[in-house]
């Protein structure tokens, strides 16, 4: 990848919905050529997806769950069965395998707290669990989905 590849990365995780030739403008490229870098970027799985992101307090999700898990034995069975039952909770936006005194971490969204107690019920039939804990946040500080790249220059 070179400065024109980064560039075309940092631009569309800004704003993936920019037409081709926004996109080509801004990166100092003409259209074709741009085109034909973002298909290579995609064909090489840089670019995995695009995506909308909504706005979680206009979808009446105001709770965000850090879920903290450790798991009831640490078997490759248990682990198939975990994460095939957790991918299930539409609650759950991520699902991190952890080394150190946490196994799993999930991060979740809520209407309230009520709705946490009831994903928890649904959480706990999942899988044979040791702990299970949450901290909740109370403000988001900084939100982004846009990867750095400033590493590979």
């Amino acid at each position: 990848m070179d400065k024109t590849d980064l560039a075309i990365l940092e631009n569309l995780q800004t704003d993936a919905s920019r037409s081709l030739g926004e996109l080509a403008e801004a990166v100092h490229l003409s259209p074709t050529p741009c085109w034909r870098r973002v298909q290579r970027l995609r064909e090489n799985g840089v670019i995995t997806g695009q995506v909308t992101l909504c706005d979680p307090q206009q979808l009446d999700l105001r709770v965000i769950a850090f879920v903290f898990i450790k798991a009831a034995t640490h078997s490759e069975d248990w682990m198939v069965r975990f994460v095939a039952g957790a991918r299930e909770l539409p609650e759950i936006v991520e699902i991190h395998r952890m080394a150190g005194d946490i196994d799993y971490l999930l991060k979740v969204y809520l209407p309230d707290i009520a709705a946490y107690d009831r994903f928890y019920k649904k959480l706990i039939r999942v899988a044979d669990l040791q702990d299970i804990s949450a901290s909740f946040s109370m403000e988001t500080v900084k939100f982004t989905t846009a990867l750095p790249v400033d590493h590979l220059r």
